[in-house]
Protein backbone atom coordinates (compact mmCIF):
# COMPACT_ATOMS: atom_id res chain seq x y z
CA UNK A 1 0.00 0.00 0.00
CA UNK A 2 2.81 2.40 0.92
CA UNK A 3 4.54 1.86 -2.43
CA UNK A 4 1.26 2.41 -4.34
CA UNK A 5 0.81 5.71 -2.49
CA UNK A 6 4.36 6.79 -3.27
CA UNK A 7 4.11 5.98 -6.96
CA UNK A 8 0.64 7.56 -7.25
CA UNK A 9 2.07 10.73 -5.71
CA UNK A 10 4.86 11.02 -8.26
CA UNK A 11 2.43 10.29 -11.11
CA UNK A 12 0.14 13.03 -9.79
CA UNK A 13 3.00 15.55 -9.51
CA UNK A 14 4.00 14.82 -13.10
CA UNK A 15 0.43 14.87 -14.45
CA UNK A 16 -1.20 17.73 -12.52
CA UNK A 17 1.64 19.48 -10.66
CA UNK A 18 2.02 20.52 -7.04
CA UNK A 19 -1.25 22.43 -6.78
CA UNK A 20 -3.28 19.60 -8.34
CA UNK A 21 -1.70 16.93 -6.17
CA UNK A 22 -3.87 16.52 -3.11
CA UNK A 23 -4.00 13.70 -0.61
CA UNK A 24 -7.49 12.86 -1.90
CA UNK A 25 -6.27 12.64 -5.50
CA UNK A 26 -3.34 10.46 -4.45
CA UNK A 27 -5.60 8.13 -2.43
CA UNK A 28 -7.89 7.69 -5.41
CA UNK A 29 -4.99 7.06 -7.82
CA UNK A 30 -3.48 4.51 -5.45
CA UNK A 31 -6.82 2.81 -4.86
CA UNK A 32 -6.66 3.16 -1.06
CA UNK A 33 -8.93 4.82 1.44
CA UNK A 34 -8.18 8.34 2.60
CA UNK A 35 -7.83 6.99 6.17
CA UNK A 36 -5.21 4.46 5.08
CA UNK A 37 -3.32 7.19 3.26
CA UNK A 38 -3.41 9.45 6.31
CA UNK A 39 -2.19 6.60 8.50
CA UNK A 40 0.99 6.32 6.41
CA UNK A 41 1.40 10.01 5.57
CA UNK A 42 -0.34 12.60 7.75
CA UNK A 43 0.26 15.50 5.35
CA UNK A 44 0.67 16.26 1.68
CA UNK A 45 4.21 17.45 2.35
CA UNK A 46 5.22 14.20 4.09
CA UNK A 47 3.67 12.15 1.28
CA UNK A 48 5.33 14.09 -1.53
CA UNK A 49 8.79 14.14 0.02
CA UNK A 50 8.65 10.41 0.82
CA UNK A 51 7.52 9.67 -2.74
CA UNK A 52 10.31 11.63 -4.38
CA UNK A 53 12.90 10.11 -2.03
CA UNK A 54 11.59 6.59 -2.68
CA UNK A 55 11.63 6.94 -6.44
CA UNK A 56 15.02 8.67 -6.41
CA UNK A 57 16.40 5.57 -4.70
CA UNK A 58 14.68 3.33 -7.25
CA UNK A 59 16.13 5.42 -10.07
CA UNK A 60 19.61 5.08 -8.54
CA UNK A 61 19.17 1.29 -8.58
CA UNK A 62 18.12 1.43 -12.24
CA UNK A 63 21.19 3.53 -13.06
CA UNK A 64 23.39 0.97 -11.30
CA UNK A 65 21.99 -1.71 -13.61
CA UNK A 66 22.72 0.45 -16.67
CA UNK A 67 26.38 0.72 -15.62
CA UNK A 68 26.90 -2.98 -16.27
CA UNK A 69 26.17 -2.35 -19.95
CA UNK A 70 28.53 0.64 -20.44
CA UNK A 71 31.01 0.12 -23.29
CA UNK A 72 34.74 0.64 -22.89
CA UNK A 73 34.89 2.53 -26.20
CA UNK A 74 32.88 5.77 -26.02
CA UNK A 75 32.35 5.30 -22.30
CA UNK A 76 32.16 9.02 -21.46
CA UNK A 77 29.32 9.54 -23.94
CA UNK A 78 27.52 6.47 -22.62
CA UNK A 79 27.90 7.77 -19.04
CA UNK A 80 26.33 11.05 -20.11
CA UNK A 81 23.34 9.12 -21.46
CA UNK A 82 22.93 7.24 -18.17
CA UNK A 83 23.10 10.47 -16.18
CA UNK A 84 20.92 12.42 -18.62
CA UNK A 85 18.16 9.82 -18.30
CA UNK A 86 17.89 10.77 -14.63
CA UNK A 87 17.10 14.37 -15.58
CA UNK A 88 14.31 13.56 -18.04
CA UNK A 89 12.57 11.01 -15.83
CA UNK A 90 9.26 11.35 -14.01
CA UNK A 91 11.23 11.54 -10.76
CA UNK A 92 13.04 14.64 -11.99
CA UNK A 93 9.81 16.28 -13.15
CA UNK A 94 8.16 15.50 -9.81
CA UNK A 95 11.18 16.97 -8.00
CA UNK A 96 10.94 20.05 -10.22
CA UNK A 97 7.37 20.58 -9.01
CA UNK A 98 8.65 20.40 -5.45
CA UNK A 99 11.46 22.89 -6.09
CA UNK A 100 9.07 25.44 -7.54
CA UNK A 101 6.61 25.03 -4.66
CA UNK A 102 9.45 25.14 -2.09
CA UNK A 103 10.67 28.48 -3.44
CA UNK A 104 7.74 30.25 -1.77
CA UNK A 105 6.90 27.76 1.00
CA UNK A 106 9.48 27.94 3.82
CA UNK A 107 8.24 24.77 5.52
CA UNK A 108 8.46 22.77 2.31
CA UNK A 109 11.85 24.32 1.50
CA UNK A 110 13.17 23.20 4.89
CA UNK A 111 12.07 19.65 4.10
CA UNK A 112 13.12 19.55 0.43
CA UNK A 113 16.51 21.24 0.88
CA UNK A 114 18.26 18.43 2.80
CA UNK A 115 16.86 15.79 0.44
CA UNK A 116 18.07 17.67 -2.61
CA UNK A 117 21.52 18.24 -1.11
CA UNK A 118 21.84 14.52 -0.32
CA UNK A 119 20.69 13.51 -3.80
CA UNK A 120 23.07 16.06 -5.32
CA UNK A 121 26.04 14.66 -3.38
CA UNK A 122 25.11 11.09 -4.27
CA UNK A 123 24.68 11.92 -7.95
CA UNK A 124 28.02 13.73 -8.02
CA UNK A 125 29.78 10.76 -6.39
CA UNK A 126 28.03 8.39 -8.77
CA UNK A 127 29.16 10.44 -11.80
CA UNK A 128 32.75 10.44 -10.54
CA UNK A 129 32.59 6.67 -10.15
CA UNK A 130 31.05 6.13 -13.60
CA UNK A 131 33.67 8.33 -15.24
CA UNK A 132 36.43 6.50 -13.37
CA UNK A 133 38.17 9.66 -12.19
CA UNK A 134 39.66 11.06 -9.01
CA UNK A 135 37.50 13.99 -7.90
CA UNK A 136 40.51 15.68 -6.29
CA UNK A 137 42.68 15.87 -9.41
CA UNK A 138 42.88 19.07 -11.40
CA UNK A 139 39.50 20.49 -12.34
CA UNK A 140 37.68 17.14 -12.24
CA UNK A 141 35.33 18.19 -9.46
CA UNK A 142 34.29 21.35 -11.31
CA UNK A 143 33.88 19.49 -14.60
CA UNK A 144 31.62 16.87 -13.00
CA UNK A 145 29.55 19.58 -11.33
CA UNK A 146 29.31 21.49 -14.62
CA UNK A 147 28.15 18.24 -16.24
CA UNK A 148 25.40 17.77 -13.68
CA UNK A 149 24.34 21.42 -13.98
CA UNK A 150 24.25 21.05 -17.77
CA UNK A 151 22.13 17.89 -17.50
CA UNK A 152 19.76 19.57 -15.04
CA UNK A 153 19.30 22.48 -17.46
CA UNK A 154 18.69 20.11 -20.37
CA UNK A 155 16.14 18.29 -18.20
CA UNK A 156 14.41 21.56 -17.45
CA UNK A 157 14.21 22.30 -21.19
CA UNK A 158 12.79 18.80 -21.78
CA UNK A 159 9.98 19.57 -19.33
CA UNK A 160 8.55 21.99 -21.90
CA UNK A 161 9.17 20.18 -25.18
CA UNK A 162 10.91 17.20 -26.71
CA UNK A 163 14.41 18.44 -27.38
CA UNK A 164 16.07 15.05 -27.85
CA UNK A 165 17.96 16.07 -31.00
CA UNK A 166 19.40 19.22 -29.40
CA UNK A 167 20.26 17.35 -26.18
CA UNK A 168 22.02 14.61 -28.18
CA UNK A 169 24.10 17.17 -30.07
CA UNK A 170 25.08 19.00 -26.89
CA UNK A 171 26.02 15.79 -25.08
CA UNK A 172 28.10 14.63 -28.07
CA UNK A 173 30.12 17.85 -27.84
CA UNK A 174 30.33 17.73 -24.03
CA UNK A 175 31.67 14.14 -24.10
CA UNK A 176 34.56 15.35 -26.27
CA UNK A 177 35.21 18.19 -23.81
CA UNK A 178 35.23 15.81 -20.86
CA UNK A 179 37.52 13.32 -22.60
CA UNK A 180 39.93 16.18 -23.31
CA UNK A 181 39.75 17.98 -19.96
CA UNK A 182 39.26 15.32 -17.25
CA UNK A 183 42.43 14.12 -15.57
CA UNK A 184 42.33 10.34 -15.58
Amino acid sequence: MRQRLLEATVESLVDVGWSGTTTTVVSQRAGVSRGAQLHHFPSKQALVIAAVEHLTERRRDEMASAVEELPAQGRTRAVLDVLAAQFVSPVFFAALELWVAARTDPELRDAVGPLERRVGRETHAYAVDLLGIDDNRGRNRQLVQATLDLLRGLGLAASLSDDTARRTSILDAWAITLDTELER
